[in-house]
């Protein structure tokens, strides 16, 4: 796919000419071929996005609710009306399934943008205890940084609530997977937002992302990708003392109770933790179950993978695409390669690319079973298609079991007893627990405990991130 944009930044309303010509090659995982090139910005870059942010802020920061409503509504038009223009652009640059792009990352993406509407309809941007006026305002300039997974999907999460607040953006996309945001700015622009309220520099994490992180302009950087990083972006932001929100890694248990309806709970659980090829942060790649039911959760495991088609992104029949890109496929192929070494049993999958594959960054779906909580496989984050079943003697251990890990942002529970489900929730240390697969809502806060994150996204808490608080005493 070819984006006519893809060598210019979006600044200031327009397409402008990056300060070099440095350019960064796009990969097609399918094929493992370069399928373009984008623009590779530098910290000047970034200075006149900053700058045309920092102009816009004060016009913006003071429309209506009423105007940033009708704003957000055209991009949500717009969104829908290119649906399947940034389903084949996902397809293209990050390998995901079409009909998963299709049937979730854009539908999702898109269900950030109504949500920010909604919410901003009815909500109190100043409220009066006593004498005292409680006030929330816009923070100011927003860097937002977004990962190469869910692409569009965590761009509107963080676009359309900064929009809403009233803040201006500099975003920068994945350098891996660019086009999406490429074609996001187009719409940006098409919708009629005002020049310098929403700017786009491309480039690499430790040249671009680390000048909007230290920006002295920039008050608040919103940042979704691995630990590693968040840990980065969050030092260079600390001399300016500006809001660091951070969406960072996961290693999110699904707890099977010993009541659990087992037939349903393990394709389910199977299909959960190899949603997107794996590749999300909150996926439930630890599934813990009774030990007594061990041998029937394989069984069961094992049909699900094999119901999977594991090949042509494209292919309506595809349910599992490539993984990302190299180094992510390497970093696969690793873990898995670990699991087995470390003695873990595996019981579908393994190394290498499924054999009617010979090119491309596929990797078999992979289950290993009496995992062990020392092993590599049940603390490190893999992204990618590999599941750890990991038994227990009881309901004490598998809460144990489940917190037992440095992350905390996801957990699923499955119990035919709500109230036992809900009693087990409040002992896990995660910012979202699911209670049998409930279905999506954008709604519910998302974020971490521990070293999964700081801050919230989605929803009311999601969109108060990008607001201060200003009392005013003796109102």
């Amino acid at each position: 796919m070819k984006i006519a944009e893809a060598s210019r930044f979006y600044i200031d309303g327009r397409w402008v000419d990056p300060s070099s010509t440095d350019c960064i090659d796009v990969v097609n995982p399918a094929t493992e071929r370069m399928i373009g090139k984008i623009a590779a910005g530098r910290a000047i870059d970034v200075d006149h996005a900053v700058a045309a942010a920092y102009r816009a802020f004060p016009g913006f920061s003071q429309t209506s609710k009423e105007e940033r409503i009708a704003l957000l509504e055209r991009i949500l038009t717009l969104l829908q009306e290119r649906a399947g223009e940034f389903a084949e652009a996902l397809t293209s640059e990050m390998g995901v399934a079409i009909g998963f792009a299709r049937s979730a990352q854009v539908p999702f993406a898109t269900e950030h943008v109504r949500i920010a509407i909604e919410v901003l309809r009815s909500y109190e941007f100043m409220v009066v205890r006593g004498s005292t006026a409680i006030a929330r305002e816009p923070i100011g300039v927003c860097g937002l940084i977004t990962p190469w997974n869910w692409p569009l999907y965590q761009i509107t999460a963080k676009v359309a609530p900064a929009l809403a607040a009233g803040c201006t953006i500099v975003l920068k996309p994945s350098e891996l997977s660019p086009y999406s945001g490429l074609l996001f700015a187009r719409l940006i622009h098409d919708a009629g937002v005002p020049p310098g309220v929403f700017n786009l520099v491309n480039g690499a994490g430790d040249t671009v992302g680390a000048a909007m992180s230290s920006h002295p302009d920039v008050e608040m950087v919103s940042f979704t990708g691995s630990t590693r990083a968040g840990v980065l972006v969050a030092q260079a932001a600390a001399p300016t003392v500006k809001r660091v929100t951070q969406e960072l890694g996961g290693k999110s248990p699904n707890i099977l109770l010993d009541d659990a309806d087992f037939e349903r709970a393990v394709p389910l659980g199977v299909a959960a933790g190899f949603r997107n090829v794996g590749q999300s942060c909150s996926a439930p790649t630890r599934m813990i179950v009774p030990l007594q039911r061990l041998a029937e959760v394989e069984r069961l495991a094992i049909e699900a993978v094999a119901d999977m088609r594991v090949g042509d992104p494209l292919s309506a029949q595809t349910t599992l695409g490539p993984v990302a890109n190299r180094a992510q496929f390497e970093r696969v192929q690793s873990m898995i390669a670990a699991g087995m070494d470390e003695g873990a049993k595996l019981i579908c999958g393994g190394l290498g690319r499924p054999e009617h594959l010979s090119e491309g960054f596929f990797v078999r779906p992979t289950v290993f079973s009496e995992v062990t909580p020392t092993m590599r496989i049940a603390q490190e984050e893999i992204f990618g298609p590999v599941l750890s079943i990991m038994p227990y003697a009881t309901e004490a251990e598998a809460v144990h079991i489940a917190n037992d890990t440095i992350y905390g942002l996801g957990c699923h529970i499955q119990s035919t007893n709500p109230e036992r489900a809900r009693r087990i929730a409040k002992t896990i240390r995660a910012g979202q627990v699911h209670l049998n697969y409930p279905a999506w809502d954008g709604m519910a806060p998302f974020g971490g405990y521990k070293r999964s994150g700081n801050g919230r996204e989605y929803g009311v808490l999601g969109f108060e991130e990008y607001l201060e608080t200003k009392a005013i005493i003796g109102y």
